[in-house]
């Protein structure tokens, strides 16, 4: 028997990912009732035996990767807010 529309779930994708290395900061978008919004999420992908796996936990090692990845998110986003408001002055 088919899912009614309330059952069922939609995949929620991120409109912007960066990576640098196993480091992955991903953007995601959310529409609010003050317009869009982003939002950010950075992980350490990592692999445990034969599958792969995402934490949030960062080495030392990994804090350079996780800064710079943070960065471009940051610069993406801004980057898209003038996008938009330069198609809004249209």
């Amino acid at each position: 028997m088919p899912q009614s529309t309330s059952q069922q779930k939609t995949v929620n994708k991120p409109v912007h990912v960066v990576r640098y290395g196993s480091i992955k900061a991903a953007v995601w978008l959310n529409q609010t009732s003050a317009g869009p919004m982003h939002n950010v999420t950075i992980s350490r992908t990592y692999k445990d035996g034969d599958d792969w796996k995402e934490s949030g936990s960062f080495g030392a090692d990994d804090l350079l990767s996780a800064s710079k990845a943070l960065d471009a998110a940051h610069t993406w986003i801004f980057a898209e807010r003038e996008r938009s408001r330069d198609g809004q002055d249209r």
